[in-house]
């Protein structure tokens, strides 16, 4: 490191002005034209992907807590709609109806309606936080290169050495941010993390989505681990059993 900063003040000390900036603009070029190569490759793969996706149904399993506490787990079959959304079929038993409990009164049943209705109201928020990783789980191509118009894709080196790491940030909210680690010889995203945000940015999510892939080659979503902030609840996503329709 201390080399090449004292490589650097020797060529700015010595190279013509002219002749510097010029070797600043073509280092410049240099890695825009590697990002846009990564880029174009990242969405090679999710569009191959999409394609592949349409064919298979598979099962979800969605496990959330709160405080670190499991409130809900729910199972669904999931396969990919005519609009290139998933379509989820509860695999669950629906819920019996609870028996009023004896002697509890009027009080009894009003602390029980509480209870419910706080217990909708967190599912409701973990399926909210769900949705939104959901979009970011499948990087659209399209967003993707107008962030890269925009100016807001980065390229750095991922955590391995057959990596690369891309920052996207105002990807689907302002100031969000998304960084995919793409592996560079199999082409393929091997994880997502997400800063995002649902209305308000003080209600932050922040989303881990691991990848896998299938006998095929196909790269799908294997795991997500959701965590909403402001109200301490997490929701973790388990995909499996992948099979052809």
């Amino acid at each position: 490191m201390r080399r090449s900063l004292v490589l650097t003040a020797v060529l700015t000390a010595t190279l013509p002005f002219g002749l510097l900036l010029a070797l600043t603009a073509f280092a410049q070029d240099d890695a825009k034209a590697a990002m846009q190569e990564k880029l174009a490759e990242v969405k090679a793969s999710q569009a191959q992907n999409k394609k592949n996706m349409a064919t298979y149904t598979w099962q979800e399993q969605d496990t959330i807590s709160l405080k670190g506490e499991v409130k809900k787990v729910e199972k669904f079959q999931v396969h990919v709609g005519p609009d290139g959304k998933p379509v989820k079929a509860p695999l669950d038993a629906p819920a019996a109806a609870a028996a009023p409990s004896g002697g509890g009164g009027r009080g009894g049943r009003l602390k029980e309606h509480v209870v419910e209705k706080k217990k909708e109201e967190f599912a409701d928020y973990g399926h909210q936080i769900a949705a939104l990783a959901q979009e970011y789980a499948k990087p659209d191509p399209e967003k993707l290169q107008q962030a890269a118009q925009a100016g807001n894709v980065k390229m750095g080196a991922g955590k391995m050495p057959d990596e690369v790491a891309l920052t996207v940030t105002s990807y689907l909210k302002p100031n969000d941010t998304m960084t995919i680690a793409f592996n560079k010889n199999e082409k393929a995203i091997q994880n997502v993390q997400i800063a995002s945000y649902l209305d308000d940015p003080k209600d932050a999510v922040r989303v881990m989505i691991q990848f896998a892939k299938l006998p095929d080659g196909t790269n799908h979503v294997a795991s997500m681990v959701i965590d909403g902030v402001s109200k301490q609840l997490n929701v973790a996503v388990q995909n499996s059993n992948y099979n052809k329709m």
